[in-house]
């Protein structure tokens, strides 16, 4: 199986002085999920969590939402011309009676860029797709002081990252600010899906009870992630995308971007966060 991370030769030059060395890097490979036999997408990811993967990506198109719904996931031997098996091809079985999505080259789903789908169209899918209605979770509140202790303490749980400097991580807290669980890929969208993955793998589905945190931008597929998986709160370290910002208003959703140090931007959701006195680091600008 691929592994996280390999080693490649790099010239090294500072202040002048030339030297060549090892160095690190994050491994990237490609992943094509199977539905029943049948491909249903490709995604470049960091080898590891791959079963994960696939089921939170069937989480966020709407396939899955219960883990009893997969039936299996397996590894798909004599993917190369030799039959050699390469790990680098799952396929997803699904659970008698669950339906299988329409399968073609020009699939009805809004998960990747290549979809058709845009503006109005993509929120829409997503309201009338998710299982969990985020207005409907119980209530959550949390601390702007609360929100900017989260991304030291998501840095400080990056092992690949201080290895290799070169992938994203993604966080689930509970409102008191426990880390939950953390996945690294080279991908942000992947790092999200190994998460739900998980969720789902272990019966936790809805998140409802959770705040994801992504270590780079907010983007509308990340958005749309975390409302098919019933999470209430998304904070990025970076900025959100317009459509991030009208899926989020759309659906309930509190997206905070720009959660740097004491300071954030709250681009909707507001109502989440305890924002009396004594609480008010980091309200919005």
């Amino acid at each position: 199986m691929g592994r996280v991370t390999e080693r490649r030769r790099v010239l090294r030059i500072r202040d002048g002085a030339v030297n060549a060395r090892p160095d690190t890097l994050v491994a990237e490979e490609p992943l094509e999920i199977r539905l029943g036999g049948k491909p249903l997408a490709i995604t470049m990811r960091t080898p590891g969590d791959d079963f994960a993967l696939a089921a939170g990506f069937l989480v966020s198109e709407g396939v899955v939402g219960r883990a009893e719904e997969v039936a299996n996931i397996v590894y798909c031997a004599g993917a190369t011309q030799d039959g050699s098996n390469t790990y680098n091809v799952v396929d997803v079985r699904l659970a008698p009676g669950v339906p299988l999505p329409d399968i073609t080259l020009e699939r009805n789903v809004y998960t990747t860029s290549s979809c058709g789908l845009c503006g109005k169209a993509s929120l829409d899918a997503v309201r009338t797709t998710a299982r969990w209605p985020i207005a409907d979770t119980p209530p959550v509140r949390v601390a702007p002081d609360l929100l900017a202790v989260l991304p030291d303490r998501l840095r400080a749980a990056q092992r690949v990252f201080d290895r290799t400097g070169g992938l994203h991580a993604a966080g689930l807290f509970s409102p008191e600010g426990e880390l939950l669980d953390l996945r690294e890929d080279v991908g942000r969208h992947n790092a999200v899906d190994k998460l739900i993955g998980r969720a789902l793998r272990s019966g936790r589905l809805p998140l409802s009870r959770s705040i994801l945190l992504v270590s780079g931008r907010a983007s509308f597929e990340l958005a749309q992630k975390a409302v098919m998986a019933g999470i209430p709160v998304l904070a990025a370290v970076s900025a959100p995308s317009s459509l991030a910002v009208d899926l989020a208003a759309e659906t309930g959703l509190t997206l905070v971007g720009f959660l740097r140090g004491g300071s954030m931007n709250v681009y909707a959701g507001e109502r989440r966060l305890d924002l009396r006195a004594g609480a008010t680091t980091g309200a919005t600008t």
